[in-house]
């Protein structure tokens, strides 16, 4: 199950997207306004997962799917081909039915990791909010999840692949935003283009920031970005 998904998902009858990292028996992901993470294991050939949510930014469009920000998900499936499928339900909402369907994205293409030394930034699923430089109207939340010198992430419509090298409180790297389900109308930030971006900053024990350039077509784009840490990663082998 090792890998970067797409999850579509319904909650008794709205719906919703995220991205979401799944190994060795953890998960992290999230969308535009929220950040998943928990733990799953394999029990009698059906994988058993169970997700905290956590809001890291507003909703660029309020709705009401769960009855709070944080809230506990329990769920189960099996795959069927590359594409999990899972039911399950919220546990602070009696009655709540939760379905969702997990496809891999571009796992073959991710490059090798940068090289992390004393004082990178810490391995862990962060908030990332986006906001255009030189004029430009325009900005956007996601997440990031950095793993040992890998970037992996996005939101509702966007994933990251690629890597960056980090030393004494300095970072550097490179990612490729794509998309994994059309975004033109809802969020023209790259006007649908498969971006390759490149980005240098500072990072602590809680964070990050970065001055990036996006290739978007023929454009150059230039934007800032702050990176709050919201779940580290612990232990072996995640």
């Amino acid at each position: 199950m090792d890998g970067l998904y797409k999850v579509e998902y319904d909650i008794s009858g709205g719906a919703g997207r995220s991205v979401l990292y799944a190994r060795a028996g953890r998960m992290l992901g999230g969308n535009t306004a929220f950040a998943h993470f928990g733990s799953y294991e394999t029990i009698d050939g059906e994988i058993v997962a169970r997700l905290r949510t956590r809001r890291h930014s507003a909703s660029p469009r309020p709705r009401t799917l769960v009855s709070a920000d944080e809230v506990t998900i329990s769920i189960s499936g099996k795959p069927q081909g590359d594409v999990y499928h899972f039911l399950g339900a919220v546990k602070e909402d009696a009655g709540s039915v939760f379905r969702a369907v997990m496809t891999p994205l571009g796992n073959d293409d991710i490059p090798p990791p940068g090289a992390v030394g004393e004082g990178g930034i810490v391995s862990g699923l962060y908030s990332i909010d986006i906001q255009m430089l030189d004029g430009l109207a325009g900005g956007h939340t996601g997440v990031m999840l950095l793993k040992d010198g890998r970037i992996l992430g996005g939101d509702a419509f966007f994933y990251y692949l690629g890597a960056y090298s980090s030393a004494n409180g300095r970072w550097k790297g490179e990612f490729v935003n794509q998309e994994h389900t059309p975004a033109k109308d809802e969020h023209p930030l790259f006007g649908g283009h498969e971006v390759g971006i490149g980005f240098s900053g500072r990072c602590d024990a809680g964070g990050a920031a970065m001055e990036a350039t996006a290739l978007a077509g023929k454009r150059s784009i230039r934007f800032a970005a702050t990176l709050k840490l919201i779940q580290p990663f612990t232990g072996a082998g995640g």
